[in-house]
């Protein structure tokens, strides 16, 4: 037991070291930019000779070697006032919301079943005693009669997490690193050594996005001062200028990592912020990208979708105003999620003719023995009204007497 228990100790630790490598780039960029480029003025020297499109100069002093007949003394920092205080604003404002949403993705637990989905224990004892896997099944479902729950495994069962001895809902998983079910969970990243879920996906996206912005922007406006380190000397004949070699300063080392770090950042999180914003548009988690989730009528990628803006709603809120906010806003309660297929599917559609009148159907018609919430239910309130108005418009039209009852099992 000892050895184990340090093994994992040993884990803990291991798992923070990307986090730990994450939070010194950052910490090294903040003061490159602000203290070196911003608030310190450093020189180089320069040949007089080479031409450098440069407004600050000072000190000239004169020797004679290699040709050069004198060199001056040139000073690359910003030199507007003006624009220090706007480059200094627009980096601090970027750094504090990428740190805000940074930290909440990191530090915010994931989300994990309620007890309903756990079995009692009279079936717990009942499952574990049982070793046929049909009256293991026949147990959940006996469990599972009265909870949302609308997927199954590819091969119809009930998706039942013997780890955490609870039914998953939908769209839950178990993650081996958290050692938790997950709700809504997407991946685990190493990079905050946490778990992407129901919970924190929506501050992930914004970390996301803010370190972007970081990125794009502390690139963008260390770049002329990039440039004008490789071009000390435009000369023709520049290798017979002794000055064309950059001098070995802590200058010359923020200024160019600082670009080269900014760039390739950049370019790595871009093409994954571009992937999860297409899965938000889609409303699939990664795991449902190369997993499709099974309903009764069989696997569908598109099974949770309600359309791009239903399901950018889904994750950042009903309220705009807190979507840029590192602020949780999402809908429902991450155990279930409306579904079109909910509504499509035929063993859960049960449809009945009756010879009344076309007008009576709104009333006739039933509703789940377990009511969706709040937010699922403005989320599928525009759906509700086409399945109810869809065949209604129909009979009306043809005439027909009859119409349609739909009735949706839990």
């Amino acid at each position: 037991m000892a050895p184990s228990h340090v093994l994992k100790c040993c884990q803990r630790v291991l798992a923070w070291v990307p986090v730990a490598f994450i939070a010194l780039v950052v910490a090294w960029s903040y003061y490159a930019y602000v203290v070196e480029l911003c608030v310190c003025m450093f020189t180089f020297s320069q040949c007089s000779l080479c031409s450098l499109c440069s407004e600050n100069y000072c000190a000239v002093y004169y020797e004679e070697e290699q040709g050069c007949a004198f060199s001056t003394q040139l000073m690359v920092t910003i030199s507007s006032t003006a624009e220090k205080v706007v480059y200094l604003v627009v980096f601090h404002l970027s750094f504090v919301m990428f740190i805000w949403s940074y930290g909440k993705t990191i530090f915010t637990s994931p989300a994990t079943p309620s007890n309903e989905f756990c079995l009692s224990k009279a079936d717990k004892e009942q499952y574990e005693r049982e070793e046929r896997p049909e009256s293991q099944q026949e147990i959940l479902r006996r469990a599972a009669k009265d909870l949302p729950i609308y997927t199954t495994t590819a091969s119809r069962a009930i998706r039942y997490c013997d780890r955490c001895q609870l039914i998953k809902p939908d769209r839950c998983h178990h993650c081996s690193a958290c050692d938790v079910c997950v709700l809504k969970m997407d991946h685990h990243c190493p990079w905050v050594n946490n778990c992407v879920g129901f919970s924190n996906y929506k501050f992930f996206l914004l970390f996301l996005m803010y370190s972007l912005l970081y990125c794009l922007f502390v690139a963008a406006t260390v770049l002329q001062y990039f440039i004008k380190f490789w071009t000390l000397c435009r000369r023709k004949a520049a290798e017979n200028c002794p000055k064309n070699e950059l001098p070995d300063t802590h200058a010359k080392f923020h200024v160019l990592f600082l670009f080269f770090v900014a760039a390739m950042f950049f370019i790595s999180i871009l093409s994954l912020f571009s992937y999860h914003c297409w899965l938000v548009g889609k409303n699939r988690s990664t795991i449902e990208t190369f997993r499709a989730p099974t309903f009764r009528n069989g696997p569908d990628k598109n099974g949770f979708s309600l359309g791009c803006s239903k399901n950018l709603k889904e994750v950042f809120g009903d309220e705009k105003k807190y979507w840029l906010l590192p602020i949780f806003t999402s809908l429902g309660d991450g155990c279930n999620f409306p579904t079109r297929l909910v509504i499509m599917d035929p063993e859960q559609l049960t449809v009945s003719s009756q010879n009344e009148p076309a007008k009576s159907s709104g009333a006739s018609q039933s509703f789940p023995t377990r009511p969706l919430s709040e937010s699922q239910n403005r989320l599928l309130a525009g759906d509700c009204q086409w399945v109810e108005s869809g065949p209604e418009e129909e009979n009306v039209k043809s005439g027909a007497k009859k119409h349609i009852i739909v009735s949706l099992e839990s």
